[in-house]
């Protein structure tokens, strides 16, 4: 697990070491560079030891024939798999290490190797009899892979700071994505602040020759299918067992300690109770954040305690209160890259440095349970579609019209207006509606009038309901939802900023659940085991009544954050003030100071609920302080 970046034309020794530098976080363990003969080609890496901790295993690696040279951030667990059939059919190895075995498979299969692993992965290999560079990420996006091509040439980079540490001049900003990281909260589809820098896509691959991109594609096929498994109650659960147990013991490889996120969820607390299993002695690590929190969430706390005692294991615990977590937001800004407007970031960061501290470069999480089996509440507000969304588009328009003037201070009155925000569209168009924090005309009318005309024909959705038109046809509605979770929800946000958190802390965060063989069998069960009425991950719950208490199993959901909406209206509130003030939004040009003065005054009379967007508006704001206006400093501007 690692940090990389490269280049190909138009770059330096220089240039290379500034991108290294800039990542330094991600492998506090080594560093390496590689440059082709003629200096056209940099490869950089910075090593998190993981697997192989002999010099054999250091980076950038080159095959023994010395044609392919690799730097790889990531983990493959079906590796001695691998390695084995490719000892049946003659090659050698030198050293232990995963990265061997990608590199000599890629000699074996070449671009075919990639559906014959299993793990997180974003590499980058160039081929000295090709003199190209082939990049590719895993099927659910796990491992992040920036990227930008221009007139100079190509870059790509585990994290956009490296890249603007190389090309030293930012791009102009991406008023579309802005757009979509105040109405998501994140960018879905890959694009970033600034043209022209983008994230690959979860299982895409690319192929750079000279310095420009010759061939995109999707190498991971759809695990969607129309007709799904038939399968009893009995079977159903006893697959699901045995596909996390698999998943997770597949997961412990290493020859580091590996330790566990353990939040008190259904998700982190399976993932432990099947870990126990090989490793008895599996250190957990949770957050205490204190008595603080919005309407409507529960502490995790007593329900951590409660599994770690039910299993018998050691839980680590780290107090965490408001004020210590409002002082690292602008870090959090700065670590995430991009305006992610989520302080859930900072429980991930808290907890890889408490696990660190104890001396644990591996954590085992729980994301991807609710992306799977379903479990949060756009679930259950999708299934009780049944009793309204037969209703002329003209009720349905009413209801949205109806509760959109509840009173948006309380927790019920907040969901109901979320629930039928979009309520008079068209089917696909209101299932990515559901992931919106903010409508396109709310948000639209926060920017500077030549913004507002410029994105007068964008469709904030524009990404989801393009994606949802590739699925089979016949595929259910909550299947059609849990298909965005998991292209976009879990790649674009959730997996991002685990991933950039961990990192900064020098921590890898494996995924179990996003195991391709657990990810398939999830998509082929029906609907029916996943949400039954207002009850979320019914396979998954029945599958770890053998192993967990029942209250934690059957417990409340609640989120895996902050209580913002507490600390925007109190602890924060002259914070905000001062980022979002009116001279400052004039300077910046970005948005209308009057529009957003109303909105904040309209949040804190709890006319609106706009926490979110507001915190949204903050991040970028903070974003542009740290990557725009320092790069323009640095080149004179």
């Amino acid at each position: 697990m690692c940090g990389i970046a490269g280049y190909c034309n138009g770059g330096s020794p220089a240039t290379l070491a500034r991108m290294a530098d800039a990542i330094a976080h991600r492998g506090p363990d080594d560093a390496g560079e590689w440059f082709s003969s003629d200096g056209n080609v940099g490869l950089a890496h910075r090593r998190l030891a993981i697997i192989d901790l002999s010099p054999l295993g250091r980076q950038p690696m080159l095959d023994a024939s010395r044609t392919a040279v690799m730097v790889f951030n990531g983990e493959i667990y079906n590796f001695r798999e691998l390695r084995g059939q490719l000892e049946s059919e003659g090659y050698d190895f030198r050293g232990h290490s995963d990265t061997e075995v990608l590199l000599v498979l890629y000699r074996a299969r070449g671009e075919a190797m990639l559906p014959l692993l299993n793990g997180i992965f974003a590499f980058a290999i160039y081929d000295l009899a090709e003199r190209s560079l082939f990049l590719a990420c895993d099927a659910m996006g796990v491992k992040p892979l920036y990227f930008s091509e221009s007139r100079d040439g190509f870059v790509f980079a585990s994290e956009l700071k490296a890249l603007m540490a190389g090309s030293g001049v930012a791009g102009s900003l991406d008023v579309s994505a802005l757009l979509r990281y105040l109405g998501f909260l994140w960018s879905p589809g890959g694009a970033t602040p600034f043209k022209g820098h983008s994230r690959l896509g979860p299982g895409e691959a690319l192929r750079v020759k000279d310095g420009r991109i010759v061939r995109r594609w999707p190498w991971a096929g759809s695990t969607w299918a129309e007709v799904p498994l038939a399968l009893d109650t009995a079977e159903a659960i006893r697959r699901v067992q045995k596909g996390l147990r698999t998943a997770v013991h597949r997961q412990l490889v290493a020859d580091v300690p590996v330790g566990a996120f353990l939040s008190g969820g259904l998700d982190s607390s399976a993932v432990v109770a099947m870990a126990r299993e090989v490793s008895p002695d599996i250190e957990c690590f949770t957050i205490d954040t204190g008595a603080v929190r919005d309407a409507g969430v529960t502490d995790d706390l007593p329900y951590a305690r409660r599994v770690a005692k039910h299993l018998g294991l050691r839980l680590h615990e780290i107090q965490v209160d408001s004020s210590r977590m409002a002082a690292d937001l602008e870090r959090m800004v700065f670590q995430l890259d991009e305006p992610l407007a989520d302080p859930a970031p900072l429980n991930v960061l808290y907890i890889s440095q408490l696990a660190r501290q104890h001396g644990v470069k591996v954590l085992l999480s729980g994301a991807g349970g609710d992306d799977l089996f379903t479990g949060y509440r756009r679930h259950r507000a999708l299934m009780l579609e049944r009793y309204w969304a037969w209703l002329p588009q003209a009720a349905r328009q009413g209801l949205h019209n109806m509760t959109s003037r509840l009173n948006h201070g309380g927790a019920m009155g907040r969901r109901l207006a979320k629930a039928f925000a979009h309520a008079d569209l068209p089917p696909d168009q209101r299932l990515a509606g559901y992931f919106l924090w903010a409508d396109q005309a709310r948000v639209l009318g926060l920017f500077a009038q030549e913004h507002r005309d410029a994105l007068a024909n964008e469709e904030m959705t524009a990404p989801l309901t393009d994606y949802l038109s590739t699925l089979p046809p016949d595929l259910p509605p909550l299947q059609r939802m849990l298909a965005l979770e998991q292209r976009f929800f879990l790649a674009d946000h959730n997996l991002l900023y685990t991933d950039k958190m961990s990192m900064s802390a020098g921590v890898e965060v494996r995924v179990p659940f996003l195991d391709n063989d657990l990810v398939r069998l999830a998509n082929a069960l029906p609907p029916e085991f996943k949400q039954r009425g207002p009850d979320g991950k019914w396979v998954l719950k029945k599958a770890m009544e053998p192993y967990l208490p029942r209250e934690v199993i059957y417990r409340p959901k609640t989120g895996f954050g902050a209580p913002l909406r507490h600390w925007l209206r109190h602890e924060l509130r002259d914070w905000v003030g001062d980022i979002l003030s009116a001279d400052t939004l004039r300077r910046r040009g970005l948005f209308d100071p009057k529009a957003v003065a109303s909105l904040v005054a309209d949040d804190q009379a709890g006319r609106a609920d706009a926490a979110y967007t507001i915190f949204g508006l903050v991040c970028i704001e903070i974003w542009c302080r740290e990557f725009m206006d320092k790069v323009l400093r640095r080149n004179g501007c």
